[in-house]
This record gives structure tokens, sequence and C-alpha cells, in this order.
């Protein structure tokens, strides 16, 4: 072992020792939230927590809740014991995955960089589509014919309405609160039934649909930078607001792991972006 991988396995064991006498690495998580997480340990978040844990010595232990409104109230900031005055033990102690800067919880350094993505199931007529304004070019005839999954909210939805395109979408919320299928799930579902051909989707849900058809089923566009419209975004890790040791402990393994961190979320084909050193600098704020 040479001297850097030393010092790094000292600071690792002396943050981990600064987290007070926790003995577990809790994690909130969704039970049934494909590529992310799910009850069968097969999620990308899922695959980095157990990575995290064994680096930290901790068993690693889970408290499920399905990812909407809440989500934080429930699971991060849940004391185990509710009728506790003050209590300062919580059901679960790190989200895996958040906006970097997210006002939600105190976040750590941006771990992945991903950007919204056009998805188009070949063979119905679109695969001479290349760059998402073409969708605007069509003629008034064709664009008719679009079937395109449309959001309650989100920069996809924005998109389409700059550039009139609303009327072709077909509605979707968000968090449908579907104990059987995450939002992924049920567009996988409905574009092999032929509900819709195309959707703007992040990047890791459009990565885990292409997962489950055929190799050659998609393309796969990012979309463009689009003034007021932001589609790459920074992720991180959160933990509870004040929590500043186990920030510090996790920011160092996301130093440290980084290369391994990669490995496991390129095994899911998510498209990936360099981080912006702002993103550091905001989860540091």
């Amino acid at each position: 072992m040479n001297i850097p991988q030393l010092l790094g396995g000292l600071c690792l064991t002396a943050l981990a020792l600064s987290v007070s006498a926790q003995e577990k690495f809790k994690v909130c998580a969704d039970p049934l939230n494909p590529p992310y997480s799910s009850q069968k340990l097969d999620g990308f978040e899922n695959k980095i927590a157990e990575l995290f844990a064994k680096e930290l010595g901790q068993p690693l232990e889970y408290t499920w809740f399905p990812q909407r409104i809440g989500f934080i109230r429930n699971t991060l900031t849940a004391p185990v014991d509710d009728k506790i005055v003050d209590s300062k033990e919580f059901k679960c102690d790190v989200v895996m995955n958040v906006p970097a800067g997210s006002d939600m919880s105190l976040t750590t350094h941006a771990y992945y960089r991903s950007t919204y993505v056009l998805l188009i199931a070949k063979g119905r007529g679109w695969d001479d589509i290349k760059d998402a304004k073409q969708l605007t070019e069509l003629p008034l005839q064709k664009q008719e014919q679009l079937k395109i999954a449309m959001f309650d909210r989100g920069p996809g939805t924005t998109w389409l309405q700059q550039h009139d395109l609303l009327g072709q979408g077909i509605p979707y919320q968000s968090m449908s609160g579907d104990e059987k299928n995450n939002l992924a799930m049920q567009l996988d579902h409905d574009f092999k039934a032929k509900k819709i051909d195309m959707v703007i989707l992040w990047g890791p849900m459009a990565a885990y649909i292409v997962s489950q058809s055929p190799k050659g089923s998609y393309n796969q566009i990012n979309m463009p930078e689009t003034k007021g419209i932001p589609f790459a975004f920074s992720m991180a890790m959160g933990v509870r607001n004040g929590d500043k040791a186990r920030k510090s402990a996790l920011d160092r393994l996301i130093e440290t792991k980084a290369k391994a961190i990669n490995t496991i979320i390129e095994s899911y084909g998510i498209p990936l972006l360099p981080i912006p050193q702002d993103s550091v600098k905001k989860a540091d704020d």
C-alpha cells in the first residue's frame, strides 16, 4: 500500500469513528424504484450503499418508503419513536440519491451527473429523428401522429409547451403511488403495448427502459441545452441538516471510491456527464 492509500484509509477510519457510535449504515430507500433501489437490492443505489457500508465496517440496514411527497419526513427526519421528545435516533440516516444542493437535506459532494434524454422506440416511423429539435420541424400532419409521454411537471413538459407540442402529449403522473409499478416500469409496459412511441425522460429511468428490451430497440438522444430549461443535473447523497460528521464521511468515500461508483452506475447504462465544480461548492455551502 502506498502512502496516499494509507493516509486515505486512516482518514476514512477517523471519519467513520467521528460519526458517533453509529453501528449501522442506515439507508432510506424506495422498495420498488428501479433502477435506483428495490427490496431485491438490485438497484445502483443498493450497490453503492453496500460498497459504503463495507468500507465503514457497518451492517447495512434499510427503511423502506415509496419515493413520493413526504419521503424525507417519513424516513430521514422521522424518529424511531415519535413519542420521545427531541429523540436523537432516527429511522435512517442516508438518502442515496438527491439533487446536489437540495434544501430538503444536507447534501454531499455530487457523485454523478446525468441528463434528460429523448427516448424513441425504433421501427415506428421515427427512426430518422436524431435531434429533439426535429420534432418541432415536422409537418403538422406528422406532428399529430406523435405519441409522446408527458408528465404533470418537469423539464420535458416545459420543453413540449415551449415548442407547442403539448397537444401531442399523453399524460402521466410523476408520482403515481402505484405499489406494483414505478414510473419507469409503467413507461416500459406502455412502450411495449405501443401506447407511446417516445418520451423525454431522466437518464437513469430511460436506461432502465432500454435494459428491459433487446439491444437496439431504442434511439436515445441527450436533450440539448435550452435557454431557461435545464436538462442536466448533478446528484448527491442526503443526510439530516446539521449532520456534518456523516456528510464528511460520505464525501470522503465519494472521493476515494469514485472509480468504483462510476463502474456501478455505468453498468446500468446510465448516461453520465462530467460533474462541474459548482456542484461540489453548492454541497459545501
